[in-house]
C-alpha cells in the first residue's frame, strides 16, 4: 500500500470532477517541488507514487465502461495536468474489485459508483485492508429504501482490519453534515433543529431531465418523506394525518403542484404489490408502501407522502423558491451524533414543470424500478427512462445559474436562543469551465475529493482525532479553538466571527460516559455496528490477544505464548488510555503514545486508533471547512436575529 496512490470506480459526472480535482491538486503539488508548466502537462505517474505530485500522485480511475474513463483522461491531459491510468472493473463482482485493488495497491479506494454497489466495495477494501470512501448510502436494487445500517454493520470489521470507511463524502450527505458539526463545535452549546435546504436555480434549457443520474434522482423524489422529532416533541400528536404532520410543522403547508394530477387508484399498483409479496415477505412489502410513525434514536420518524408538503424558502442570493419536504440520508445519522437536536428536516427545491412531467410519468408507471413484460420478454420502466432522458454529462455545457445549498440551524449559546444559517453557492457555467461538469455533479465531486485528500493526508482516519464536540478533552477543545481562530486572522475573510470557541463545559463529558451513552444509542445496531462512533481498538486489540491465546493453548503458536506477558502490558495500557480519552494529552494519553515515534507500541496506538467506519460530522470539521474554500466550494456563515436581520459571520469567498 502506498501512501501517494488513490483508485477511484466510477466514471460518471461526479467521477469526472472527482478525478479533474485530484488532478488539479497533483498539479499545484508539483508547481510547489519547482517544476514547470512543462513539466506538469508531461507528468507521468510512477508505479510507487512519487512525493513530488503530493497524496494524489498516482491516480487510477477504474469503471465498466473503460471509454467513458478515457474520455476524462484525455481531458485530464488536454488541460495540462498530466496523465493518469485508467482500468476496467466490474463493480457488481467482488472479485473483480479485489484484483484491481490488489494490482495497484492503493492507500484508498474512492467509490463513485452506484449505491447499489457499495457493499460489494467495502467487502473488497476489507479483503484488501484498503481505506474506502464513498457519497451516498448503500441503496438496495430492488426496493426504493437506502440506510446507513448496512453500512454501519461493517464498522468492527474494519476497525479490527485497522482501516477507515469515510460515509457520505458529497454535499448532501457529505458538506451538509459538515456544517451541522462546525456550527456544533463553534457557534451552540446545543443544537434544537436543523434544516437542510437544497436548491438548483440552474436552467439546462430542456423540459425534463435530470441533473444526476436518473434512476438514483426519480426513486429518491418519488419516495415518501421523512423527518424526525425528539419524543418530547411527538408526544401529544401521535396519528398519521397531513393535519397532525402539519400541527408539527406550522410553517409548512400542503402541496398545490404535484398534487394537481393525483389519482387515488393506479392501474399498475396491484401487480407491483403481489410482486413485492412474492419476493419479500407480506409485513415487508406493506412496509414500504406505506406511511407510519416509526421510533428511532429517542425520536420518531415521521412518513409523509412523496412531495405532499413544501414551504416558500427566500435562498440568500437566489431568491424564494418552493422547497418540498423530502426524506435524505444524512437525517439518520445525524440525529444520533448532534447535541440535544429536537427536529430534523430536508427540502429540495423543485419547479411547475418538473413536478408535472414526474407525476405523469409516476401516474402511467415510468417511475416502477420491477419487471414487466413486453414483446415476449421483461424490461424495468425506470431503466427505460433512463434511457430515453438526457445523459446528465450531457446538461453541463447547457446549464445556467446557480445551485445554493445549506443549514437553517437553531439552538442556544450561552443560554440565549441562536440561528446560524451555513450556506455554499455555486456557479455551473464556472464548474464548466473549470472540470467540465455542472453545478450538481461539481458539488458531489469536490467534496469527495477533500474527504479523500483529507484521509490521505492524515489529517481524517486512522491516526487522526474524531470531532471535539465528541470526544475531545476540556483542555483540547479550549487548543482547538484557539487554533481556529489563528488560522481565520490569516485569512482573507472580510468579517472575523464573533465568537468561534464552543463553551468548554457544555462538553465537559469524560470519554467512558459518552461511551456509554452512544452504546445506548446504538441498541438498534446489526450485529458489526454496535460500536459505531465510538473509538474502541483497545478493546478489539484485547480481544484479539485473548483469541491468540486461545490458539496458545491449543498448541498451534508458541511463539505468542512466549510473547504473552508483553501482549498483556500493551493491551492494559490500551485501555487505560481509551479510559483517559483519545485526544487527552499528557502521560498515559493516546496522543503521548504516539509522540514516542521511536517506541514499538506506538505502531499499535496508530493502528487501532481512529479506524472504522465513520460518517463525516463524526470527523473533525475544521481541516475539511478549511479545504471548502481552497477547493472551489467556498462557504458562508450568517447569523439572523429575532428581527430576521443577517449578519456574516464567515465569508470564504473573500
Amino acid at each position: 500500500m502506498s501512501k501517494n496512490i488513490v483508485l477511484q470506480i466510477g466514471a460518471g459526472g461526479v467521477g469526472g470532477v472527482v478525478t479533474h480535482k485530484m488532478a488539479i491538486n497533483r498539479a499545484e503539488a508539483l508547481q510547489k517541488a519547482g517544476l514547470s508548466v512543462d513539466s506538469i502537462k508531461n507528468y507521468k505517474q510512477t508505479e510507487s507514487g512519487d512525493s513530488q505530485g503530493g497524496v494524489f500522485s498516482r491516480i487510477i480511475l477504474a469503471s465498466r465502461t473503460i471509454d467513458k474513463c478515457k474520455a476524462i483522461a484525455d481531458s485530464i491531459r488536454a488541460k495540462g495536468l498530466g496523465e493518469i491510468e485508467v482500468d476496467s472493473v466490474d463493480a457488481d463482482n467482488i472479485e473483480s474489485i479485489v484484483a484491481l485493488i490488489e494490482k495497484y495497491r492503493p492507500k484508498l479506494v474512492v467509490n463513485v459508483a452506484l449505491p447499489y454497489q457499495d457493499l460489494i466495495i467495502m467487502e473488497a477494501c476489507l479483503r484488501t485492508k484498503t481505506h474506502y470512501l464513498d457519497t451516498a448510502n448503500y441503496e438496495h436494487p430492488d426496493a426504493a429504501h437506502f440506510e446507513y445500517k448496512e453500512q454501519w454493520a461493517y464498522d468492527t470489521r474494519y476497525k479490527e482490519a485497522g482501516i477507515f470507511a469515510l460515509l457520505g463524502s458529497g454535499f448532501d450527505p457529505g458538506v451538509t453534515n459538515v456544517f451541522c458539526a462546525y456550527a456544533q463545535k463553534h457557534y451552540f452549546d446545543s443544537i434544537e433543529s436543523i434544516d437542510i435546504l437544497d436548491c438548483n436555480a440552474g436552467d439546462h434549457g430542456y423540459a425534463f431531465a435530470t441533473n444526476f443520474n436518473p434512476e438514483i434522482n426519480l426513486r429518491e423524489v418519488s419516495s415518501k418523506a421523512r423527518y424526525w422529532v425528539a419524543n418530547d416533541t411527538q408526544a401529544k400528536i401521535s396519528e398519521i394525518s397531513t393535519e397532525s404532520n402539519l400541527a408539527l410543522n406550522p410553517d409548512l403547508k400542503q402541496d398545490t403542484i404535484y398534487r394537481k394530477f393525483e389519482r387515488e387508484e393506479r392501474h399498475w399498483e396491484a401487480e407491483v404489490r403481489a410482486k413485492e409479496e412474492a419476493k419479500f415477505s407480506k409485513q415487508s412489502a406493506i412496509s414500504h408502501s406505506t406511511l407510519k410513525n416509526e421510533n428511532y434514536c429517542k425520536g420518531q420518524w415521521r412518513d409523509v407522502a412523496p412531495l405532499a408538503l413544501m414551504k416558500e424558502w427566500d435562498y440568500q442570493e437566489v431568491g424564494v423558491k418552493n422547497s418540498y419536504l423530502l426524506y435524505h440520508e444524512e437525517l439518520e445519522s445525524l440525529i444520533r451524533n448532534i447535541k440535544g437536536l429536537r427536529k430534523i428536516r430536508f427540502f429540495m427545491t423543485f419547479g411547475e414543470s418538473y413536478l408535472t412531467h414526474m407525476k405523469v410519468l409516476e401516474n402511467i408507471g415510468f417511475l416502477r424500478i420491477d419487471e414487466v413484460a413486453h414483446k415476449g420478454g421483461k424490461i424495468v420502466p425506470i431503466e427505460v427512462l433512463k434511457t430515453l432522458l438526457p445523459d446528465p454529462a450531457s446538461l453541463a455545457p447547457r446549464t445556467k445559474g446557480n445551485t445554493h445549498i445549506g443549514c437553517y440551524i437553531k439552538g442556544r449559546k450561552d443560554g440565549k436562543e441562536r440561528v446560524i444559517y451555513i450556506y455554499n453557492i455555486c456557479d455551473h457555467e464556472v464548474c464548466y469551465k473549470e472540470v467540465n461538469a455542472q453545478g450538481v455533479s461539481y458539488t458531489t465531486g469536490v467534496p469527495a475529493m477533500i474527504g479523500a485528500k483529507l484521509i490521505m493526508e492524515g489529517k481524517w482516519g486512522v491516526g487522526a482525532k474524531k470531532n471535539v464536540a465528541f470526544t475531545q478533552s476540556s483542555q483540547e477543545l479550549e487548543k482547538s479553538s484557539i487554533d481556529r481562530q489563528q488560522a481565520l486572522s490569516q485569512s482573507n475573510f472580510s468579517a472575523q466571527p464573533a465568537n468561534l470557541k464552543q463553551n468548554p463545559h457544555s462538553l465537559d463529558i469524560d470519554i467512558e460516559s459518552y461511551n456509554k451513552q452512544r452504546l445506548e444509542m446504538n441498541r438498534d445496531m446489526p450485529q458489526g455496528g454496535e460500536y459505531q462512533g465510538v473509538d474502541n481498538g483497545a478493546e478489539l486489540y484485547k480481544g484479539r490477544l485473548e483469541s491468540c491465546h486461545d490458539d496458545t493453548i491449543q498448541g498451534r503458536n508458541s511463539k505468542i505464548l512466549d510473547e504473552k506477558p508483553a501482549l498483556q502490558k500493551e493491551s492494559a495500557e490500551l485501555v487505560e488510555m481509551r479510559n483517559r480519552s483519545f485526544q487527552g494529552g499528557g502521560d498515559g494519553s493516546y496522543l503521548s503514545g504516539n509522540d514516542r515515534a521511536d517506541n514499538a507500541e506506538s505502531a499499535i496506538y496508530r493502528s487501532m486508533q481512529g479506524s472504522g467506519v465513520w460518517n463525516m460530522e463524526q470527523n473533525d470539521p475544521d481541516p475539511f471547512m478549511h479545504e471548502l474554500n481552497l477547493q472551489g466550494l467556498p462557504y458562508v456563515v450568517c447569523e439572523i436575529d429575532s428581527q430576521g436581520e443577517v449578519r456574516v459571520l464567515e465569508d470564504g469567498r473573500r
